[in-house]
């Protein structure tokens, strides 16, 4: 009886084959889950499915980046930031192979609370070495759904620092934030052994008896990478003629709003990955409730954050903007990020335009600071990133709080609320020790390597390179045929063209 109610039920997923192929296919499947008495193999390969596949959805992010970065530049500059971006995939990917998984999520022989210390390239490669365990479908898919994580936060800094950085800098810079200054903020907060994360393992030892909840990366991400590419583009300076003798801030707006266009609706398809792939399994009934809060308060808060945006700019210019639209939507997936797993959809709502608020307030602010940042990486990245850290502390709700990590809320000796839902301010302190610390630790190393790189006049290309443009001075060319085929100037004339 059991056989044939599943055979009717799984029947369905065969609509459009004949119906007597679709019952064979289907008692073979109910056949293959009736062999095991547990299912286990089943939900490894479901959790590995999924985690891989949100993987890659987070490595489209970086055509998204690609894209946003080119079309918000100006077109002499092209091909040096999309190869900076293919560039931040390949050399994140062997520096986060050599060092950066280890220092990330390695538990070794002296496991402590800073650093890992285990999983060096891989070696070691141990059940107890693994960030999580067998059955939850860890393993070498982990280390490819992190590495994903690590290469965005690598390009993030490539838009703060366009157009003037050069090229030798930014490979040293990438190898150095994937292999070493971003890995130790993952191990903080999301290894087992972190001193700061609300996944930490010994019990009674969380921060404030509580500890810092960044679900998918609003601190551990966002705020490394803007923070890099504020160090960055503090150290390198603004562009030729960004700004006037007086100190007033001259245009300088990219060549495609099309590609901006593009660049936003692929981060926004990528963002599906990134916030509902980091609750990392799919097989339980509550698992799958976070992973579809986790999409539905995305949506919203990123759609706040366009709308903010948007108005805000309507009232400042009496236009509508296109360009602020598109990073309003961006500010909003930044700044839900550390709490989609954990905050109401009304709460995502809020968390998009006051995001947006902070946003327009940097990008002012850096404005009047005479820094430069061509794409507001850092005014999106590092402080929306820290508001959307904030946030949480202030309207985690508990019950989602337990739901997302798998805490029992009767029993359980404590479990964090956010402020505004009656919290007694643990979580909102470990929240401000999180943002405070990560800004320390990345500003400041980051700040020290781009310093080096000047000191030994590595770091920015030459007036004559600037000027001419990166595409032609540094990579032999243009991104962009203007002769449309015809070749030679002579060739064109006889033609009368």
């Amino acid at each position: 009886m059991a056989l044939e109610l599943c055979i009717e039920n799984i029947k369905g997923i065969f609509d459009g084959l004949p119906d007597e192929t679709a019952s064979q296919k289907a008692e073979l499947l109910c056949q293959q889950f009736a062999s095991s008495s547990d299912l286990s193999d089943t939900v490894v390969g479901l959790n590995t499915l999924y985690l891989t596949s949100c993987g890659a959805l987070v490595f489209v992010m970086h055509a998204g980046f690609a894209m946003l970065c080119a079309g918000a530049i100006r077109s002499k500059n092209t091909m040096n930031i999309l190869l900076q971006t293919v560039m931040d995939a390949a050399v994140s990917a062997i520096a986060f192979y050599i060092l950066g998984y280890g220092f990330a999520y390695g538990i070794g022989d002296n496991p402590n609370g800073f650093i890992g210390d285990a999983l060096f390239g891989m070696a070691r490669w141990a059940p107890k070495n693994q960030a999580f365990t067998p059955v939850a479908g860890a393993g070498w898919q982990n280390w490819f759904f992190q590495w994903a994580f690590a290469a965005t936060a690598t390009t993030i800094p490539a838009g703060a620092v366009a157009e003037r950085l050069n090229f030798n800098a930014y490979l040293i810079y990438s190898f150095f934030i994937s292999a070493f200054v971003y890995p130790v903020v993952v191990h903080w907060v999301w290894s087992y052994e972190g001193w700061l994360g609300f996944a930490r393992n010994a019990a009674y030892s969380h921060l404030f008896r509580s500890g810092m909840i960044d679900f998918a990366g609003s601190g551990v991400v966002h705020m490394t990478g803007g923070l890099a590419g504020l160090a960055g583009c503090i150290m390198v300076g603004p562009r030729m003629g960004r700004f006037d003798s007086n100190g007033n801030p001259v245009e300088m707006p990219g060549h495609s709003a099309t590609l901006v266009v593009l660049g936003t609706v692929l981060l926004w398809f990528g963002w599906y990955g990134f916030n509902p792939g980091s609750q990392l399994l799919i097989n339980t009934a509550v698992s799958a409730s976070v992973v579809g809060r986790a999409a539905v308060t995305t949506t919203l808060s990123g759609a706040s954050g366009c709308l903010s945006c948007l108005l805000t700019a309507f009232f400042r210019h009496k236009a509508w903007d296109l360009v602020a639209g598109c990073n309003g939507a961006l500010v909003g997936f930044v700044t839900i990020t550390a709490g989609a797993n954990v905050v109401e959809p009304w709460a995502a709502l809020l968390a998009g335009l006051t995001g947006g608020w902070v946003f327009d307030f940097v990008c002012w602010l850096f404005l009047k600071l005479r820094i430069d940042d061509p794409l507001s990486a850092a005014p999106m990245h590092a402080f929306c990133g820290a508001w959307g850290v904030f946030f949480v502390g202030l309207l985690a709700k508990r019950q989602y709080v337990c739901d997302a990590y798998g805490r029992d809320c009767q029993n359980t000796y404590y479990i964090p609320n956010g402020l505004l839902y009656g919290g007694d301010g643990r979580l909102l302190a470990s929240q401000v020790i999180g943002i405070i610390c990560i800004f320390a630790w990345v500003f400041g190393l980051m700040s020290i390597l781009f310093a080096a790189l000047k000191a030994v006049k590595l770091l920015r290309i030459s007036a004559e390179e600037e000027q001419a443009g990166l595409d032609v001075s540094k990579h032999g060319g243009s991104a962009y045929n203007y002769d449309h085929g015809l070749g030679k100037p002579e060739k064109v004339q006889a033609l009368g063209l």
